[in-house]
């Protein structure tokens, strides 16, 4: 046997290759397929995933249905003040037309007593005028009894 021993060289020669060789990429020419990983906690990451995406979907149709609300409720408030404002109009035009309506009637009052004054008035100057004219015919019926009278002295 020789003095030394070429295992021993060999081993303590090759143990910092291997060392190397684990940290080096494998050669090119070796087309190994590479071992996947398996993915720990995939599943849980999923689950986590699809929860947190129905959340926000929840999240956006409450939004969205918010939203519908104060829409709708917007336009309730105007549909109310546009029949309210309508009411107001309705009342104000029936409240002009009892106005216009008692001044018709008024007007017509006013009317009938000036037709009344105005007959009771044409009645005392018809009966003043017939006073007049008896008077008058009174007065000229004299007159010409007078005259006739005269005449027929004069005649004599």
């Amino acid at each position: 046997m020789p003095w030394f021993d070429f295992r021993e060289i060999w081993v303590e020669q090759s143990k910092p290759d291997r060392e190397q060789a684990n940290n080096k990429p494998p050669p090119r020419h070796c087309h190994q397929k590479k071992k996947k990983r398996k993915k720990k906690g995939g599943k849980k990451r999923r689950e986590e995933k699809r929860r947190e995406e129905k959340r926000r979907e929840e999240k956006r149709r409450e939004e969205k249905r918010e939203k519908r609300e104060e829409t709708e409720k917007r336009r309730e408030e105007k549909r109310e003040k546009r029949e309210e404002k309508r009411r107001e109009e309705r009342e104000e035009k029936r409240r002009e037309e009892k106005r216009r309506e008692e001044k018709r009637r008024e007007e017509k009052r006013r009317e009938e007593k000036r037709r009344e004054e105005k007959r009771r008035e044409e009645k005392r100057r018809e009966e003043k005028r017939r006073g007049i004219i008896f008077k008058q015919e009174a007065l000229e019926m004299a007159k010409n009894q007078s005259s006739s009278l005269r005449g027929k002295k004069n005649k004599t």
